[in-house]
């Protein structure tokens, strides 16, 4: 099967949702996606995931040591369908939301 590019762009998460389809998986039913927000202080981190729980998400926060300057994460657990629609829109809102927290979005995986 040949790449649709405007169901698969040539960016990280085209790159990533090709993979997968490549691998057997079945992009159109709703699958649990893991997303990943890094923050500079425990405290953001938590303002954060208690933002994310009040708007009916599932959360985890733990310290994380892939970032000096960001060292506590936040997951987010949303259930959607795997597209790029789905997955960028949901990566640039939690963006847009953590930013005056300091957060940065720090990737995402289909689980």
């Amino acid at each position: 099967m040949s790449r649709d590019k405007q169901l698969f762009p040539d960016d990280e998460i085209g790159d990533a949702l090709w993979a997968l389809q490549e691998d057997g998986e079945d992009l159109s039913i709703e699958h649990e996606v893991e997303f990943a927000v890094i923050f500079p202080d425990e405290q953001s981190a938590l303002d954060f995931a208690i933002m994310l729980l009040q708007n009916g998400q599932k959360v985890a926060y733990s310290e994380y040591d892939g970032n000096d300057q960001l060292p506590w994460q936040v997951l987010a657990y949303p259930v959607m369908e795997l597209s790029h629609e789905h997955i960028s829109g949901y990566a640039a809102l939690l963006s847009e939301h953590s930013a005056d927290l300091g957060g940065q979005m720090d990737g995402w995986s289909a689980l």
